[in-house]
């Protein structure tokens, strides 16, 4: 069913999917702020460019989704 979904139309649904995933991440990631804030300054860049990256990972499916129409490959 996915892949009769117009290429378009699932970049525009992709696209907000992707954005809500990083609006989550960084509420998730934000509410940890005191937590992280207690840690040495390098310790919580580190934390901060992990956490910052990590957003990607639950996102490459719905990438994949855009691209193929496809969840898995």
């Amino acid at each position: 069913m996915d892949r009769l979904m117009d290429p378009a139309k699932r970049s525009v649904i992709g696209m907000f999917l992707v954005l809500s995933v990083i609006a989550l991440w960084a509420v998730i990631v934000a509410s940890f702020s005191g937590l992280i804030g207690r840690l040495p300054i390098l310790l919580q860049a580190f934390v901060y460019i992990v956490a910052g990256v990590a957003w990607i990972f639950p996102a490459k499916p719905i990438m994949r989704w855009i691209v193929t129409g496809k969840w898995r490959e």
